[in-house]
């Protein structure tokens, strides 16, 4: 996970659950095995390309930019992504989770 999109989960949790649930939130996030990156030159580079080809909100763009450089997969059950699904791999959740 890109910083950009921790920073957009504490935010959202923040918006609609207040500052102290969006930091015991974080706080249980970080002991799942997920790999918090920084964001360096190329990672925002790529973000901005897919924010000028395929208009995706800019934090979206910088997982899709991660898992591009990565050669991973992005899970999500958010339909902006399949923009760029030929781009990069997405694994669906079934629409019942999303």
């Amino acid at each position: 996970m890109s910083v950009v999109n921790w920073g957009e989960v504490y935010y959202s949790i923040w918006l609609a659950r207040g500052q102290g649930i969006a930091e015991e939130k974080l706080s249980e996030i970080s002991k799942l095995p997920i790999d918090v990156r920084a964001v360096d030159l190329v990672t925002a580079k790529t973000a901005a390309r897919f924010k000028a080809l395929y208009k995706l909100p800019y934090a979206d763009c910088f997982a899709a930019a991660l898992a591009a450089g990565e050669r991973a997969s992005i899970v999500t059950g958010d339909a902006d992504f399949s923009k760029i699904q030929d781009e990069v791999a997405i694994l669906w959740l079934p629409a019942k989770d999303r």
